[in-house]
């Protein structure tokens, strides 16, 4: 059975078609995914992110525990600020992708909730005689996200600008309408955003503040459906849809998410070995597909006669006004402006152009953020 966000009441009176995505009934859209989608470049949208996983970890041995199973560094992260990490096996194999947070007591980490199982297994197995206390938060808060080049400005009509966090993960606690809320700055779009991390209890009263607060900036809700263009057109992976455990991390473009210089964690051999190899085989790649119609995932990508490579996400960019796609690509044809072929399941074979992430209409200056 579906698990359901906390917001499917609302979801429903702003007229949400619903949708199953990895478990989780969320909305597809609200009538329109192209609005939806030109809000958030235009203005600004609000996102239902209840489908986060947000554990907590306390104890005298928080840091060099975490310290050992992600692979970007906390010590450069004080309190109020905070990384883009991962967990990795001991092949260098992407178990999730994550953010983690650092308070005055705790981290607060949190990725996709289906892999919450997975994660907590991981975590406990690494779990031996550390001075550590793992929280399940989920029973408590959910994620609600607001993104856009006016999510600043909506965010003021609760939070003073003084008091809203001002570069990506940052976080602060703040009062809105009386509820103590975790905001955290980041984008799932390519525009400027903020999470909002509220107590179940509250959460509705909150999404329909903000919901009556958005109106004056022609804001909309936000479904799955016009996420999934933000995000690619950004060149931004998902787990489960372009990264698996079947990826090196440094396969996925996620060089942000690692440290060079922290020293020992899980994976972190496979890693360095790479680098001082100096490449991967093959690595995720943006691709501007000359065809109508997105290729599915697992779509070949060829040269020639040769695969090489394979489609893991698509969409059609309102940005470029063509088809764009994420694929893993073999580093000899990963050049910008290689042309590749797409082979539809159909055999139908589509000329596509190999281009840098973010696709170039999309990209956003980061000085100016």
């Amino acid at each position: 059975m579906s698990k359901q966000s906390p917001l499917v009441g609302i979801h429903h009176v702003n007229g949400a078609i619903l949708g199953e995505y990895d478990g989780w009934l969320l909305p597809r859209h609200f009538g329109e995914p192209h609005e939806e989608y030109c809000a958030v470049r235009r203005a600004v949208g609000i996102l239902d992110l209840s489908n986060r996983a947000v554990l907590q970890f306390t104890g005298a041995d928080r840091l060099s525990y975490l310290q050992g199973l992600i692979s970007n560094d906390l010590r450069v992260a004080p309190s109020g600020e905070g990384i883009y990490a991962a967990f990795l096996n001991q092949q260098g194999k992407v178990l999730a992708d994550c953010r983690a947070l650092t308070t005055d007591d705790s981290f607060i980490v949190d990725f996709w909730e289906p892999l919450k199982p997975k994660i907590l297994d991981h975590l406990n197995r690494y779990l031996v005689a550390d001075e550590v206390e793992i929280a399940d938060l989920n029973d408590r808060y959910a994620i609600l996200s607001i993104q856009g080049p006016e999510s600043e400005k909506l965010l003021e009509k609760f939070v003073p600008k003084d008091q809203q966090p001002q570069k990506t993960l940052a976080h602060s606690l703040a009062q809105i309408g009386g509820v103590e809320v975790r905001i955290c700055r980041y984008s799932h779009s390519g525009e400027d955003g903020f999470d909002l991390m509220i107590p179940l209890a509250e959460i509705e009263s909150l999404a329909r503040q903000l919901t009556e607060a958005a109106i004056l900036y022609s804001a909309r809700w936000v479904g799955e459906e016009a996420h999934e263009m933000l995000r690619i057109e950004a060149g931004i992976p998902r787990y489960g849809v372009d990264i698996t455990e079947d990826n090196l991390i440094l396969e996925t473009g996620l060089t942000h998410a690692v440290s060079f210089n922290k020293g020992c964690y899980l994976g972190q051999e496979v890693v360095e070995r790479i680098r001082s190899r100096g490449h991967v085989n093959k690595a995720l790649t943006g691709l501007l597909v000359h065809g109508e119609k997105p290729p599915v995932a697992g779509c070949k990508i060829l040269s020639a006669e040769k695969e090489i490579g394979r489609i893991t996400s698509s969409t059609h960019s309102p940005a470029l006004k063509s088809t764009i796609a994420l694929g893993y690509v073999h580093r000899d044809h990963r050049s910008q402006g290689t042309q590749v072929l797409v082979r539809y399941n159909d055999e139908v074979l589509v000329n596509a152009t190999v281009t840098e992430l973010p696709f170039p209409a999309t990209r956003r200056d980061e000085t100016s953020r």
